[in-house]
């Protein structure tokens, strides 16, 4: 039974109103539940709210659960999982671009987040998805040459940019001796048989499903099933090196057919009311609720399931070499000479087989007796911890011409590993201080610290959220990745799945991997170091078992130390591998060289592609995409080779030649848009140098070349044939600016919307995609290395949902500018302005492709984001821009009892705006537990969030918007119900979180009151799924801004707890709770909710404040629609000014500022994102943990 409501008393405050705040009269809805409802004491509501609202106990519904809630291994199933995928360090067959001669067989029920089908309907089709050019005479290739030593480089940034500015300038001193140790972990353990005989580990061996206890990562995965794209379940199969014996990887893992002989052990636990069809084959974990097995297999959240989905697990191009069985299908993540061998005069094949992933014939026989344990790398204690530094290099050791430029710092450089013949330390050595750390037997850390929920009131820090620090050895911690980068919902790893079921937490990743950085190590060599049996890079964790030997820290094979890498470029001296840049940095980039590449770099080609209907004209965004061209031409990222192009359309279609020698540019109109063609392809996508002249008169011509059109159609589904034909032989990216429903030609959509359902509290539809045709789009461009970003101008329905999905699967970005008008609505005009400067100056990488790796025993089974699936653990990225964020979902395959430290590798290969293959590598290095104090101490709130949130969206689609919900709170609900269970003394009438889940309860209502989830508010259906493509596409440090604001005072801004940033000083006034409680009639304060800026005046706000800040004389003189602030010479409008630009400058995106007065229209979306007060449609903050107690203590 629940706790007595009677012995509970409302602190003050909680829950406040919004001024001027009147309640319903009647029923109102609440948090979704987990199962049946109960009450609340109605003489708390009349207490608490006395003169708001009164209603009575059976108005309002508290859920309850079953008293088996905490019953973790139970024979009633909540969610299951099919088997994962082999370990993500094993690569599969070669398998390079997608091949013209691939069919990709999909219907329009395949989602682009499928778990399950869930189109509206079920037209078949299929996408020929075109290969790579196998040659080309279109374009010089520029050659890195092979330096007989290593370079590196540290381009910057110029000086001006503020971009992504977050690292120390920091000096390491050398580092003494270091401890010999065998210890391999913390257990005495020998070296794996299979390895004497020269097989690497992890082979020969039979994939079996995992136990029945798999409820951790599936509790919170109950209602959320499904991703952008599912890895598929085809078997990879590793090398065959014909020196050594036949390594073979087998999947013995059944898979169960959909919807039939479906039992609570096996199926896919879908909607609460709408079962899904099974895909699993694994035993799923049991209920936290009390149900019959029946209802059990409708209800659940997924997490760690492995799922198959055709629509985004297309099947791989063919390889040009597809009898080398022994090159593994790669990411083309290296097309370089990634063996161990000491010369780099015999290239690999030229193929995409060769890339990065083939496994190549040993020059030399790896060890046959036990390797020595590694040892513990020691590095200067001088660093900054946890990655926020790089090394610099020593003089003579830069490159004259670096790469890209960058703003310069001189962090030091960590010494590494002991001379040789020392044994060289390693990673593992850290295995038998690590092995067997429980926080439950030591002094217990802050992280671990209780925190009642019903009482402390004050959990909110001062400041933003930091990362959780990995509990490490503190000089692996100075190498580990920044988190900025990468990220883990989990800083301590269980040992086992069923530690992490038990947790009821989620395990997966955050990745940044392309973000701007003001240093990075960039190398070029003629040989990268890399395993022989995984393919990972070398990198900081491995172990040098001595100078000729190195260990790797994924798959733990023994390789071969080439010569070349033998030389130390820091210090000019011979046989210090350890020191090399390669393995002092988590984040590195190399430089691949041209021998490696299956084609020549493509160049950078830009196509536009502009709506110039009559409802484009009348917005008026013609003017401001043109004049941004102009003002950004020049400053386009590409070298000689840059090409670019224009489509215009309406109710036809429109090109222009601009090829140079034509006085001025030509239209060329197809009106046949039912059978779209090029009219002269030669000249359509012309060299932005050579024709410069030409662009400048189009560009300035556009805007006024439609002014008296009254053309209302838009056929962007031919224009986007056309352009797709015209990207076609070399790829690059294509912007569309659309402004209403397409309605004629090819992927035409009609109006789904109904405007009076928009405050529904019941069932929210239509958030798929009505046709296939722009998914089907998408997949062609994927194959052409071609990205498609779209910019949405609308003040109408445009169905969104559908649109989105042309840059979703070809790795595109979605920007949305609601009501968007040049005149109408100043501030979102702005806002388009400083975005396209943001876009068309940005870094660029094509032709793309990024796989992660991880630990033997880890495995990847489902990715979120904007990409193309190629394979298990291949993302294929025709376009990657440093805006993009990414997420994954891992579990547990085997036992990581054998290893204190997992390593997770990201590899991204890209080609460069200026024609560059290079590799952007990041590592990162995390400790294993065995307890489950230790899980709960490294759990990193913010991380577990945005993978809920990412999960989320899946659900909402697949299924509904009501079970993600559902699952949001049965996340919550769970894991603390799970850490109470281990607690002893508790008092029922108690919410008990641990320290590093405080913030849990509270970051799961925002969500539920967030654009993407919220129900009974008025909500417009585009909103709704701009926001949910927002959470599967941005980076975590913006996400989190999204999901929940960040509130500040700011008429009170003094020059005390400031910062210093480019000789400007910008205050730090403390993080406010977001609610009504906080505002004061006398204040001004700042809301970030990452797009928007919002300053709220109070009444009787200071009018000194309001006439320096905000140029007005009083309160009354502020107008209703102000955006922007003046600069006025005094010490407040300096402080204010300052810091808003430091806020604005820690994201890519320009915010709207929008100043709010009590009767602006706009003060209602302001105190929409205070989520910590009741709304006409949800619980407070306090009443919502009421209701996880009830659920929790039941």
């Amino acid at each position: 039974s629940g706790p007595a409501q009677s012995q509970m008393q409302f602190p003050s405050g909680y829950g406040s109103h919004p001024p001027n705040y009147s309640a319903p009269s009647g029923h109102y809805s609440q948090v979704p539940n987990k199962a049946a409802a109960s009450h609340l004491d109605n003489q708390y509501r009349a207490s608490y709210y006395p003169s708001y609202y009164s209603a009575p106990a059976q108005n309002v519904m508290i859920p309850s659960v079953g008293s088996n809630v905490l019953n973790a291994q139970g024979s009633q199933q909540l969610y299951n999982k099919t088997a994962p995928h082999p370990g993500g360090s094993s690569d599969g067959p070669v398998q390079g671009a997608i091949s013209s001669a691939s069919y990709l067989h999909m219907s329009a029920q395949q989602s682009y987040s499928a778990f399950d089908n869930h189109y509206s309907t079920s037209v078949s089709s299929s996408v020929a998805s075109q290969g790579f050019p196998l040659n080309s005479d279109h374009y010089a290739m520029p050659v890195v040459s092979g330096a007989m030593y290593p370079n590196v480089s540290y381009p910057s940034v110029a000086a001006g940019s503020a971009y992504g500015q977050t690292f120390t300038s920091q000096s390491l001193p050398a580092v003494g001796q270091f401890k010999e140790t065998n210890a391999f972990s913390s257990q005495s353990t020998s070296v794996p048989h299979s390895l004497q005989q020269h097989v690497p580990m992890g082979y020969n061996t039979t994939l079996t499903t995992i136990s029945s206890a798999q409820t951790v990562q599936d509790n919170l995965c109950r209602n959320l099933t499904g991703s952008v794209a599912k890895v598929n379940n085809q078997t990879n199969t590793g090398g065959i090196d014909s020196s050594q014996p036949v390594h073979s990887v087998s999947q013995n893992v059944p898979f169960s057919k959909p919807g039939v002989g479906t039992s609570a052990s096996s199926a896919v636990v879908s909607s609460v009311r709408s079962p899904a069809p099974s895909l699993s084959s694994q035993p799923p974990s049991s209920p936290s609720v009390t149900q019959s097995p029946e209802l059990a297999l409708q209800e659940g959240m997924q997490y760690g399931g492995y799922v198959n989905n055709q629509a985004s697990s297309a099947p791989a191009p063919l390889s040009s070499s597809s009898d080398d069985e022994e090159e593994d299908e790669e990411d083309e993540e290296a097309a370089l000479d990634s063996s161990s061998t000491t010369s780099s005069a015999s290239p690999v094949l030229n193929n995409y087989d060769a890339l990065e992933g083939g496994g190549y014939p040993d020059t030399r026989s790896v060890t046959s007796s036990p390797a020595p344990a590694p040892s513990v790398p020691q590095t200067s204690k001088a660093s900054k911890p946890f990655g926020y530094g790089y090394p610099a290099l020593q003089p003579g050791y830069q490159n004259a011409t670096p790469p890209t430029p960058v703003q310069p710092s001189n962090p030091g450089h960590h010494p590494g590993f002991q001379h040789y013949p020392q044994q060289y330390p390693g990673v593992n050595q850290l295995s038998s201080s690590l092995g067997g750390l429980s926080l439950q037997n030591s002094q217990q850390p802050e992280s671990l610290r209780p925190v009642n929920l019903t009482h402390d009131r004050n959990i909110l820090p001062v400041s933003s959220v930091p990362a959780p620090v990995p509990n490490l050895n503190s000089d692996l911690r100075k190498l580990n990745c920044s988190p900025d980068s990468f990220r883990c919902t989990l800083t301590n790893i269980p040992q086992t799945q069923a530690l992490l079921n038990k947790a009821k937490l989620p395990l997966g990743l955050l990745l940044h991997p392309f973000r701007d950085l003001t240093q990075l190590p960039v190398i070029t060599s003629s040989t990268i170091v890399r395993c022989r049996s995984c393919r990972t890079y070398i990198n900081p964790f491995v172990s040098f078992i001595d100078q000729r030997r190195w260990k790797c820290n994924l798959c733990y094979r023994v390789n071969d130390v080439p010569e070349e890498f033998m030389y130390n470029p820091l210090t000019r001296s011979y046989g210090e591998p350890h020191k090399r840049p390669e393995v002092q940095n988590s984040t590195v980039e190399f430089i691949a060289s041209s021998d490696y590449m299956l084609r020549p770099p493509q160049p950078a080609v830009y196509l536009f592609v502009l709506d110039v209907s009559h409802n484009a004209v009348e917005a008026g965004y013609l003017t401001i995409v043109c004049q941004s061209l102009l003002e950004n031409l020049d400053k386009l990222p590409g070298d000689s080779r840059t090409r670019i192009g224009f489509i215009t359309f309406d109710s036809t279609v429109q090109f222009y030649n601009l090829q140079e020698g034509l006085s001025q540019p030509q239209m060329l109109i197809v009106s046949d848009i039912d059978d779209i063609f090029l009219p002269t392809p030669d000249s359509l996508l012309v060299n932005l140098h050579e024709s410069k002249e030409l662009i400048k008169d189009l560009l300035n011509a556009l805007p006024n070349m439609f002014t008296n059109t009254r053309e209302t159609h838009s056929a962007l589904g031919p224009a986007l044939q056309a352009a797709f034909k015209l990207m076609s032989p070399t790829g690059g990216r294509i912007s569309v600016f659309q402004t209403q429903l397409p309605s004629l030609g090819a992927g035409l959509l009609h109006s789904r919307e109904d405007p009076n359902q928009r405050s529904s509290t019941k069932v929210v539809q239509h958030l798929g995609p009505a046709t296939d045709f722009y998914k089907k789009l998408a997949l062609d461009c994927s194959g052409q290395q071609t990205a498609v970003d779209l910019f949405l101008l609308s003040s109408q329905y445009s169905d969104l949902a559908s649109l989105a999905c042309m840059s979703k699967y070809s790795a595109g970005c979605i920007y949305y500018y609601p009501s968007f008008h040049r005149s109408h609505n100043p501030a979102q005009a702005e806002k388009l302005q400083k975005d396209l400067k943001r876009y068309l100056t940005r870094k660029i990488g094509f032709e793309a492709v990024m796989r992660i790796r991880c630990t033997k025993g880890l495995s990847i089974h489902t990715f979120h984001g904007n990409f193309f699936v190629r394979s298990t653990d291949l993302l294929s990225l025709a376009n990657v821009n440093p805006d993009a964020g990414f997420a994954v979902q891992m579990s547990i395959e085997e036992s990581l009892t054998d290893t204190s430290l997992v390593c997770f590798q990201t590899a991204l290969l890209y080609t460069s705006s200026k024609g560059e293959r290079r590799i952007r590598v990041h590592t990162l290095c995390l400790p294993v537990v065995s307890s489950l104090a230790d899980v709960y101490a490294g759990a990193d709130v913010q991380a577990v969030v945005c993978l809920l949130a990412n999960m989320a969206v899946d659900r909402s689609i697949s299924s509904s918007l009501a079970d993600a919900r559902d699952a949001l709170v049965n996340a919550v609900v769970d894991s603390l119900a799970a850490y109470m269970s281990t607690a002893s003394n508790l008092q029922q009438s108690m919410l008990i979180a641990p320290n590093s889940l405080k913030l849990f309860p509270l970051y799961i209502l925002a969500l539920l009151k967030q654009k993407a989830f919220r129900t009974g508010m008025s909500t417009r259906l585009d909103d709704r799924v701009y926001a949910m493509c927002q959470m599967k596409s941005q980076p975590l440090v913006h996400l989190m801004k999204m999901i929940h604001p960040n509130l500040y005072r700011i008429d009170k801004l003094t020059d005390e707890s400031t910062i210093h940033v480019n000789d400007r000083v910008v205050p730090q006034p403390p993080l406010q709770k977001l609610s009504a409680e906080k505002l004061t009639r006398e204040g001004a304060f700042l809301m970030d909710c990452g797009s928007v800026f919002y300053i709220w005046i109070g009444k009787n706000c200071d009018n000194n404040f309001i006439k320096d800040v905000l140029g007005y004389p009083n309160y009354a003189s502020v107008p209703q629609k102000m955006t922007q602030l003046p600069e006025v010479d005094a010490l407040s409008s300096e402080r204010t000014r300052s810091f808003i630009s430091w806020l604005r400058d820690s994201r890519p995106l320009s915010p709207v500022l929008q100043v709010i007065k009590d009767e602006n229209p706009a003060k209602t979306d302001f105190f929409q994102h205070l989520i910590e007060d009741r709304t006409e449609a949800a619980f407070s903050y306090y009443e919502f943990l009421l209701n996880i107690q009830q659920q929790v203590c039941k």
